[in-house]
């Protein structure tokens, strides 16, 4: 019990370093979800868990001041109690949303106490010039969410787990097909989440262009993708000519 807790409070730890790495979406539910399994030994559960909270948690995306539930803490803890328990995917958002809003308090915590103290500290290193003491704050504010982050997944997994498992087990057959068909319903709202942070006037034909292909020409995902991949390569040349062309016919005016 407390190897798994080490383990699966590391993974939290390299999942919020994320964001020091070039935000190359490791934090993301897929994939920590399978590494997760691993740790559980149940890997093809981890896989199975992770791609549904990932679909579940799709808009979860810090936009300005905007800070979403924790999906690393609930993605992780999510999918351990979820394969602890033998429930599967039925009961792992039931699990990692609370856990993801509970994780939140502590982040806003951390940004609303904490990193103003430490950006104050660095005001003041950075007007008397010392660069060095700067780039150490930075590091250490860092390190400071990840180790937060990490502890909550330890003290969650030593506290919860057990009892977690009792309270799934006499959880009614009913509840449990409720949440299943729930489960099914979480992607829709993943994308829905998605699509109200980028959708507009110029993106919204595209999207019912691929909407088309899927529903009444049955096309692949894969084949929307490629043929998006494709439109936006020719738009990209396309804009890219007119305003050569218009640079260049600005300048025979000029002469």
């Amino acid at each position: 019990m407390i190897l798994k807790a080490f383990l699966l409070a590391l993974i939290a730890f390299l999942g919020k370093m994320d964001l020091a790495t070039g935000t190359n979406q490791l934090q993301r539910p897929i994939v920590l979800g399978p590494i997760v399994g691993i740790v559980m030994g149940n890997l093809q559960m981890g896989v199975v868990i992770g791609a549904t909270l990932e679909l579940a948690f799709l808009g979860s995306y810090s936009v300005g001041a905007f800070i979403p539930p924790d999906v690393i803490v609930g993605g992780v803890l999510g999918t351990a109690f979820a394969i602890q328990t033998g429930k599967g995917p039925a009961v792992a958002f039931a699990m990692a949303f609370p856990i993801a809003l509970l994780a939140l308090v502590f982040d806003n915590i951390m940004f609303a106490l904490i990193r103003p103290m430490m950006g104050k500290m660095a005001d003041k290193y950075a007007s008397s010039g010392n660069i060095r003491a700067v780039n150490t704050i930075h590091i250490v504010a860092g390190i400071l969410m990840c180790l937060m982050l990490s502890c909550i997944v330890f003290i969650g997994f030593i506290l919860g787990g057990e009892q977690v498992k009792n309270i799934v087990d006499t959880i009614p057959k009913q509840i449990i097909d409720g949440l299943s068909i729930a489960t099914g319903l979480l992607p829709g709202i993943g994308f829905a989440m998605l699509a109200q942070m980028i959708m507009n006037k110029q993106v919204m034909p595209f999207f019912f262009l691929g909407f088309l292909l899927a529903a009444y020409f049955k096309v692949p995902v894969i084949g929307i993708a490629l043929l998006g991949v494709i439109l936006v390569t020719v738009l990209v040349q396309f804009v890219s000519k007119e305003k050569n062309s218009t640079l260049e016919g600005g300048e025979d005016d000029e002469f």
